[in-house]
C-alpha cells in the first residue's frame, strides 16, 4: 500500500480485512482475561463480586474504550502522522524541534512499547488455552505451558514471511473471531437486558468513588485499551482510513462481548472465583470451538504487537537511539520489515515470561504497567504536536487534563501490582532504555567532540598523492562514510587513513554523507565536486523508514553525474581508460576503537566503551549499508576525543 497522503484516508474492503489481522489482534483479544482480572481483583481486596461491581466495571470498560481508545488514539492521534507513519518515534520526528528532552519521553515509550512486546503473546496465547479446563478441569499447568510454548514458536516462526502474509492470512480468522464475540454477547443480552444500563457512566464514577477498593479496579480494566499504542505503531501497514473503518466493527463486538459477559455474571446467583466469563456465555457444545478460535486470535495478538516491535526498532535504528541491526524486507510493500536479532530477542523473552508465571492472572500485573506507561509518554508529545497545529491553548489544556488524569490513574493502580510482577516489566524495559540511552550518549558525545578538519588544508597533499605513482593505486574511486555536515570540513580520522595510516592512492576520493530526515520515505541526494576529477561530496538525505542501500544509491548519483558531463569515471590505466571500462570503486570504513590516550570523564568513557562493545553484536557496517563485501575494507581507527594534556617529560643524560 502506498503512502502518499491522499491514500493514507481511502478504505477498501481488501485492507480492511488485512487490518484486522495486522492492527486488532492486541486489542480484540482482552474479552478473554479481562473480566476475569476484574473478578479476581475485588477478590484479592477483600470484596465480593456482586451485581453492583459488575455493572461498575462494565461501565468503566464501556467509557475506557470510548474515550481511550476512540477519542485519543483511533480521533486523535491517528492524525498525529508522519507521511502516513505512526508510532511513538514517528510521533517524535514531528515534535522533537520543539525540545531536546522529547528524545528522553520518546526512549521511555519505545522501551515499555517493546517490553509489552514480550509480554503480550504469553497472556494472550495462555489465555486462550486455558479453556482447555472448561472441557477437562483436570488439565495439568505443565501441559497448557508447553503447548503455549510451541504456539509462540510458531507466531516468531511466521514473523520472516512479512506482515503482509500475515495479514492476509490472519485477516479473515480475525473476522470471524470478533463476529463470534458479538454473537455470543448478543445471546447473553437478549436474555438479561439490563446489563445495558452499564452504558450510564454513573456506574463507573460510583464503582470508583463509593465502594470498598473500587478504584484499584482501574488496573484490570485498562488491559481492555492495551492494544490501543500498537494499534498507533501498525499504522504505516494498513492506512488511517481503513483502521478508522474497521475500529467501528471491531468496537461494536468488543462492546457487544463485554456487556454479554456481565450479563452472564449478574444471572449468576454467586460469583465463583476463579472463573472465566468469557468461555462461561459459550454453550456447552461450542466450547472447544470456541478455545480453538480463541488460540488462533491469540496467535494474531501476538504478531500485532511483534510486527509493531519491528517497526519501532528500525526506527530508532536510524534515529541512532538504537545500535544497527540486520533488518530484512520480506516484501515489496513499505513498512513491511523483519529484524532477525530483535525476532530472536523477544523469542527468548516471550518464552521466559510463559515459564516464570506460569499462569496469565500472574502476568496481568506486568502487562498493564507496560502500555500505561508508553500512553503516558504518548500523550506529552501529543502537547507538543497539538501546538504545533496551532490547536486553541485551551483545548490543549482540556486533552492534557483529562487524560493525564486517567492515564495517571491507571499507572497508578498498576504500580502497586509491582511487586507482584510489574517488576518484570520494569527490568525488561529498563534494559532496552539503557542500550537506547548509550547509544544516543554516544552519538552525541562523537558529535560534539569529534575533531573537523578543513578539507582545503590538505586539498594538495591529496591531489600529490593522487599523482604519485611511487604509491601503489588502492582503488581508481575511494569512497568514504562521513559525517561532514558542511562542504568544506571533514572527519580527522578520514584524512588520517588517506594520509597517514596507510597512504591511499586514487584517481577520485568520494566523501558520502547520510542526513536521516524527519520525514519517513526521504529519498534525495545533493552532489558537489570540491576538486575537478580528484574529490566530490555526495550528501544523501533519506527518510527514517528508507534501507540505506549506499552502494546502490551512489550508483544512481554516479550515472546521474556521468549523463551531466560533471565527472569521468572511466578507469585511468592507460590500457583501460581508450575501452571506456568503469574504474573500480572500494570502499573504506573507519571502525572506531576507544584509544588509551583519551582523557575523558569516567561516565563518557564507560558511554563509548558500552556502545563499542555493543557494536559488536549488531550488524556489520557492510550489511548495514548494502554494501559488497569484495569492495569493503574495515579499517579501525583510534577514537582520540580528547587527549591527555598537560604532561611534561624530562630528557636525562
Amino acid at each position: 500500500m502506498g503512502h502518499d497522503q491522499k491514500d493514507l484516508h481511502k478504505f477498501s474492503v481488501a485492507g480492511a480485512l488485512v487490518t484486522l489481522g495486522i492492527i486488532f489482534g492486541d486489542i480484540g483479544t482482552s474479552p478473554l482475561y479481562v473480566m476475569s482480572a476484574v473478578i479476581s481483583t475485588i477478590e484479592k481486596n477483600g470484596g465480593v463480586a456482586n451485581k453492583d461491581f459488575i455493572f461498575g466495571a462494565v461501565s468503566a470498560v464501556f467509557w475506557t474504550l470510548t474515550m481511550q481508545t476512540t477519542l485519543k488514539y483511533v480521533v486523535i492521534t491517528l492524525r498525529a502522522d508522519n507521511k502516513g507513519e505512526g508510532g511513538i518515534f514517528s510521533l517524535y520526528t514531528l515534535v522533537r524541534r520543539r525540545a531536546k528532552w522529547l528524545v528522553v519521553v520518546a526512549m521511555i515509550g519505545g522501551s515499555m512499547l517493546l517490553a509489552d512486546g514480550i509480554i503480550t503473546p504469553p497472556i494472550s496465547v495462555v489465555s486462550a488455552i486455558e479453556g482447555l479446563r472448561q472441557i477437562n478441569p483436570d488439565i495439568k499447568q505443565t501441559h497448557i505451558l508447553v503447548l503455549a510454548t510451541l504456539i509462540i514458536t510458531f507466531i516468531f516462526f511466521l514473523q520472516r514471511f512479512g506482515t503482509s502474509f500475515v495479514g492476509k492470512s490472519f485477516g479473515p480468522i480475525m473476522l470471524v473471531w470478533f463476529s463470534m464475540l458479538g454473537i455470543l454477547g448478543i445471546f447473553q443480552i437478549v436474555r438479561y437486558p439490563e446489563i445495558l444500563k452499564a452504558i450510564n457512566p454513573y456506574y463507573a464514577y460510583q464503582m470508583l468513588t463509593q465502594m470498598p477498593n473500587g478504584f484499584w479496579l482501574l488496573g484490570a480494566v485498562f488491559l481492555c485499551t492495551t492494544g490501543a499504542e500498537a494499534l498507533y505503531s501498525d499504522l504505516g501497514h494498513c492506512g488511517r482510513g481503513n483502521v478508522r473503518v474497521s475500529w467501528g466493527f471491531v468496537k461494536t463486538m468488543l462492546l457487544l462481548n463485554y456487556f454479554g459477559q456481565g450479563a452472564w455474571l449478574i444471572s449468576l446467583p454467586k460469583i465463583k472465583s476463579g472463573i472465566n466469563p468469557f468461555y462461561g456465555i459459550m454453550p456447552e457444545w461450542f466450547v472447544i470451538t470456541g478455545v480453538i478460535i480463541a488460540t488462533l486470535a491469540a496467535i494474531i495478538a501476538s504478531q500485532a504487537l511483534i510486527s509493531g516491535s519491528f517497526t519501532l526498532v528500525s526506527e530508532a535504528i536510524r534515529l541512532n537511539l538504537f545500535p544497527k541491526l540486520k533488518i530484512n524486507y520480506p516484501s515489496k510493500f513499505k513498512g513491511q520489515l523483519y529484524i532477525p536479532s530483535v525476532n530472536t530477542i523477544l523469542y527468548l523473552g516471550c518464552t521466559g515470561v510463559v515459564w516464570f508465571f506460569k499462569e496469565s492472572a500472574a502476568m496481568e500485573a506486568a502487562y498493564g504497567l507496560a502500555v500505561t506507561t508508553t500512553m503516558l509518554m504518548t500523550t506529552i508529545l501529543l502537547l507538543y504536536f497539538l501546538q504545533l497545529r496551532r490547536v486553541p491553548l485551551w483545548g490543549i489544556v482540556i486533552f492534557v487534563l483529562i487524560y493525564a488524569s486517567i492515564e495517571l490513574s491507571f499507572c497508578f493502580t498498576n504500580l502497586i501490582k509491582f511487586a507482584h510482577g510489574g517488576y518484570v516489566t520494569f527490568v525488561i524495559a529498563s534494559a532496552i532504555l539503557f542500550v537506547m540511552w548509550v547509544r544516543s550518549q554516544a552519538v552525541e558525545i562523537k558529535r560534539r567532540l569529534t575533531e573537523y578538519v578543513k578539507i582545503t588544508d590538505y586539498l594538495e597533499q591529496i591531489k600529490e598523492l593522487s599523482k604519485d605513482i611511487s604509491v601503489p593505486k588502492y582503488a581508481t574511486h575511494l569512497v568514504f562514510l562521513s559525517t561532514m555536515r558542511s562542504d568544506d570540513k571533514v572527519e580527522q580520522k578520514i584524512i588520517y587513513s588517506i594520509l597517514q595510516k596507510q597512504p591511499k592512492r586514487a584517481d577520485i576520493y568520494w566523501f558520502v554523507h547520510i542526513e536521516v530526515t524527519d520525514e519517513p520515505y526521504t529519498m534525495e541526494y545533493r552532489a558537489k565536486i570540491i576538486a575537478d576529477n580528484d574529490l566530490v561530496k555526495v550528501e544523501f538525505r533519506l527518510g527514517f523508514r528508507v534501507e540505506q542501500k549506499v552502494s546502490l544509491f551512489l550508483r544512481l548519483v554516479i550515472q546521474d553525474m556521468v549523463r551531466n558531463g560533471e565527472i569521468d569515471v572511466r578507469s585511468r590505466y592507460h590500457s583501460l581508460k581508450g575501452r571506456n571500462v568503469i574504474g573500480d570503486f572500494r570502499f573504506v570504513i573507519l571502525e572506531e576503537v576507544l584509544s588509551s590516550d583519551n582523557d575523558l570523564p569516567f561516565m563518557e568513557q564507560f558511554i563509548l566503551n558500552t556502545d563499542i562493545a555493543i557494536k559488536n553484536w549488531t550488524a556489520s557496517p557492510e550489511k548495514w549499508f548494502g554494501l559488497d563485501t569484495s569492495l569493503v575494507t574495515i579499517e579501525k581507527v583510534p577514537l582520540v576525543i580528547n587527549p591527555i594534556r598537560d604532561i611534561t617529560l624530562t630528557r636525562v643524560q
